[in-house]
């Protein structure tokens, strides 16, 4: 069954169900993260994200069970970036009876983590969990090791990369190109992809370069930049995020390579203002949404008659909530998590995961500027895809910095969602 989340008529229900009474006891959601360690500084911006989302939540009135309204309420648990670690504040949270957990800085972390769901859901059926994945973006989660208990609110590195290849094949000066990933599952993702894309669209593009390295444990990407510049490449494509990928920009820049950045990450957590004016023109990212999303042409809801302005409003209640430079950047897809597991909560009246799970296939999400749907086939969210393009705040399509930096992005391809979906070979074992 489908079920159509309209932002303006849940709000209205809300409304009445927070003025028929006081709420009652929490809906937790245990968000297992990595909170400490070289990752922190992604850790820190889900929290702010997945906040931001629960209190918009809960300004309406929370979420309806059986006997009422209740708020939901956000336990950090923090995995250190570690999949042991992450594994054991589990169990953590099975033991505290958490039905949600949510994760997703970490593809092998997250497909730990979809194991050990399923097994403590097939041994403790009156407690179970419903794992919600934010950024984990390994095909495989969503494919051949796809879950009842797993849902992906991310686009996968597969249809991430698909919308990357697009803009890259049209850029005729490119003739060579270096892979730099980061030693992970996700890594090699992107690195296979990349060929494969390559392959695909522009056989005449030279592999210059295929590299990984160690994830979270380099200080300094010079000897890599060094050996970049010597391959006489004219673009790397990386997954890298964090501080991996802001290190690895800060040397790009230092030492002057004046290639372009193909990225799934180069618009976050410091990566323009590491490189300034070296990354304007040259440094390309894809998300499912951005801050000058609204103002594009290529405002892929425009023709089903959405709200650009709607987005600017996101995207200034976002900042009102988090003024801090350091704190700009809001990322859609997990106000758009919590605001669908709000809503399958509410119409399941219960916590369960399995009614919850059942709630949330095939539920379809549109917030006035943005349009999503949850897959009932492999648990995977579709939604649209920009590529945009790193450039100085106020040339056109540039109306908002990133982080302070005075750079920001314009949107250079746009994808609705039926155009990012790409074949699963999922099969659900349904509960």
């Amino acid at each position: 069954m489908t079920m159509a989340v309209v932002m303006g008529a849940t709000l209205g229900c809300a409304v009445a169900a927070a003025a028929a009474g006081p709420m009652g006891e929490p809906v937790r959601l245990a968000l297992i993260e990595g909170m400490s360690g070289p990752f922190a500084n992604a850790g820190a911006a889900v929290e702010r994200n997945v906040r931001f989302g629960i209190e918009r939540v809960n300004a309406r009135g929370g979420v309806t069970l059986a006997d009422g309204a209740h708020p939901l309420e956000l336990i950090v648990l923090d995995s250190r970036g570690s999949v042991d670690e992450a594994l054991a504040q589990q169990r953590a949270a099975a033991d505290r009876h958490i039905p949600f957990i949510l994760q997703g800085n970490g593809s092998a972390v997250a497909a730990a983590l979809i194991g050990a769901v399923n097994k403590h859901n097939a041994r403790e059926p009156d407690n179970r969990e419903l794992f919600l994945n934010y950024s984990a973006d390994d095909p495989s989660l969503t494919g051949a090791g796809c879950s009842f208990w797993h849902f992906r609110f991310d686009a996968h590195a597969g249809m991430r990369m698909n919308a990357l290849a697009d803009v890259l094949s049209r850029d005729r000066s490119v003739k060579k190109v270096y892979f730099l990933n980061q030693d992970y599952s996700f890594g090699r993702d992107v690195s296979s992809l990349a060929r494969a894309a390559l392959a695909q669209r522009r056989s005449d593009i030279a592999i210059v370069g295929d590299e990984f390295h160690p994830i979270g444990r380099i200080k300094d990407f010079a000897p890599y930049i060094a050996k970049i510049r010597t391959s006489g490449a004219d673009a790397v494509v990386t997954g890298n995020w964090g501080n991996d990928l802001t290190l690895l920009v800060k040397a790009a820049r230092e030492q002057g390579f004046d290639g372009k950045f193909y990225t799934f990450y180069g618009n976050s957590l410091g990566a323009p203002a590491a490189l300034g004016d070296a990354g304007v023109k040259r440094v390309l990212a894809v998300a499912d949404w951005h801050p000058n999303a609204g103002a594009s042409a290529l405002f892929p809801n425009r023709a089903a008659g959405a709200n650009p302005g709607a987005s600017d409003a996101y995207y200034a209640a976002f900042r009102a909530r988090f003024p801090a430079v350091r704190d700009d950047y809001p990322i859609l897809r997990m106000d758009i998590m919590v605001e669908m597991l709000a809503a399958a909560v509410s119409r399941a009246r219960s916590t369960q995961a399995a009614a919850v799970a059942r709630a949330l296939e095939g539920m379809t999400y549109d917030n006035g500027f943005q349009r999503a749907t949850m897959s009932a086939d492999d648990h995977q969210l579709l939604q649209p895809l920009y590529v945009m393009e790193m450039d100085r705040v106020g040339t056109p399509g540039v109306r908002f910095d990133n982080e302070g930096s005075g750079y920001g992005f314009r949107t250079v391809l746009a994808l609705a969602p039926e155009q990012s979906a790409v074949p699963s070979v999922c099969r659900l074992k349904r509960e």
